[in-house]
């Protein structure tokens, strides 16, 4: 696959690192830079208010999902795989319309390495071969226009196919011995790239994860731009103060790029390692978090998603779980300063202001949490619970979105991948609209657009 520290941007190979000119045509030079080290400006709310309640999001799963199984199922039959678009009930009358997916494809080597994860799976459904059609099929009935991809070590076959469909991508390998990272793959009949990042997180002191970040414009209307992120946050659940470390330096980068680019809106997807009733969704939708009142190893509360404990087959904790929300978990300079970027603060922020495509479009309880959004999004044989997001920002609005599956068709299965899905993960996939014109349009052009 190449050295780990590379970033390739498909067809344009080789990279040449330059800047390019608003409008330049996709063969010239693209501004390309990877990203090892930032200094930041957080920008946040003052007031110490909202922080300094914990809500409703707590410090680990409130098992949403239980209350929405049915008293019995019949396992004989094999569930019927159906996902549904869901509408905004008042949508927004537009023809600047995209749409953007975000799908952790499952690595093929991570498959491998953690065969325990699949042992209910068949070994079919495992292959790469057969999830690598399965996965595309996926992918061109969705037909988005932008696809955020997570853990990829199969780039350059998954390039060949997608370029066949249309499309054209960048990608970004992990640091470390690891061998998948982020892809990113667009239409370029529908958007024109304007400038990419790479963000590598160990320039921070942040582990091996990266991120991606493109400027796009819309091919049909110049003044249509729009930030697009791509991130695979940390999976270790005991680590909460690097995730949060990650995502505050993604989303300060994004912020900056949407400032050069006239305030252009941003949408961010990815596998972001943490449930919604978690301090970090906390931090996400609030752009806040006093880190002081949580013990940082839950603050993802991926630990107490055991499918066990989430479908109440045994409802007690493991004893590393209770020992760790006995402790006072102290918090260390090191640890405050790589969850805030600074020892100074106990709090952490991000600049921009976020809403989550499902939990604004909402859906049905059989599919649906309390906060909006979906039950679940990753099943294997030791995680049940939703992982993946679409964030977006003012300036765009979610129209639709691909629903989920309910609880009981994802239990039906054993665990995923499964014989229509390529992966342990649900691909979330929303259609946006513009909502509003970037600050340097042509004077006298209407905010909101209605066609």
């Amino acid at each position: 696959m190449g050295c780990s520290a590379c970033s390739w941007l498909y067809p344009f190979s080789p990279m040449t690192m330059a800047s390019s000119t608003l409008g330049q045509p996709l063969h010239k030079p693209i501004f390309f830079k990877p990203i090892t080290a930032i200094s930041c400006s957080m920008v946040g709310p003052t007031s110490s208010s909202s922080s300094s309640s914990t809500g409703s999001y707590g410090t680990g799963c409130s098992n949403p999902i239980r209350r929405h199984l049915p008293l019995s199922t019949s396992y004989d039959t094999p569930p019927e795989i159906l996902r549904h678009w869901i509408e905004l009930q008042q949508p927004q009358a537009s023809q600047d319309r995209f749409t953007v997916a975000s799908y952790n494809i499952l690595g093929d080597r991570n498959a491998s390495k953690h065969k325990d994860l699949y042992l209910n799976v068949p070994s079919d459904y495992i292959r790469w071969g057969y999830r690598k059609r399965v996965l595309c099929e996926e992918i061109m009935r969705w037909n988005p226009d932008i696809i955020c991809m997570q853990e990829v070590d199969k780039y350059f076959d998954l390039r060949n196919t997608m370029e066949k469909a249309g499309y054209v991508g960048s990608y970004k390998r992990r640091t470390g011995d690891n061998v998948d990272g982020c892809a990113t793959f667009w239409k370029p009949s529908k958007f024109r790239l304007l400038e990419t990042e790479s963000i590598e997180f160990k320039g921070f002191g942040l582990r091996d994860n990266v991120a991606q970040l493109s400027v796009f414009e819309m091919c049909r209307d110049e003044s249509r731009r729009l930030v697009a992120g791509n991130i695979h946050v940390l999976y270790n659940p005991s680590r909460g103060e690097v995730k949060l470390g990650q995502i505050r330096s993604f989303s300060s980068r994004a912020q900056e790029l949407s400032n050069r680019w006239g305030n252009a809106p941003v949408v961010l997807g990815g596998d972001f390692n943490s449930t919604p009733q978690s301090a970090i969704y906390k931090f996400l939708s609030t752009s806040e978090l006093n880190i002081k009142l949580y013990n940082r190893r839950e603050l993802s509360g991926q630990r107490s998603c055991h499918p066990s404990q989430v479908l109440g087959a045994n409802s007690e904790l493991n004893s590393f779980t209770v020992l760790d929300k006995l402790l006072n978990d102290c918090w260390t300079d090191e640890e405050v300063k790589a969850a805030a970027g600074t020892a100074n603060s106990d709090f952490v922020m991000h600049p921009l202001q976020l809403s989550s495509s499902y939990a604004t479009v909402k859906g049905s309880t059989n599919t649906r949490d309390s906060n909006g959004e979906p039950l679940a999004t990753s099943y294997h044989s030791k995680f049940l619970g939703t992982v993946d997001y679409l964030w977006y920002s003012e300036g765009i609005l979610p129209i639709r979105v691909l629903d989920t599956l309910p609880i009981d068709t994802l239990r039906r299965t054993g665990g995923l991948p499964w014989k229509k899905i390529g992966s342990d993960h649900l691909a979330l996939v929303s259609e946006f609209v513009f909502s509003k014109r970037n600050e340097d349009d042509k004077p006298g052009t209407a905010v909101l657009r209605s066609d």
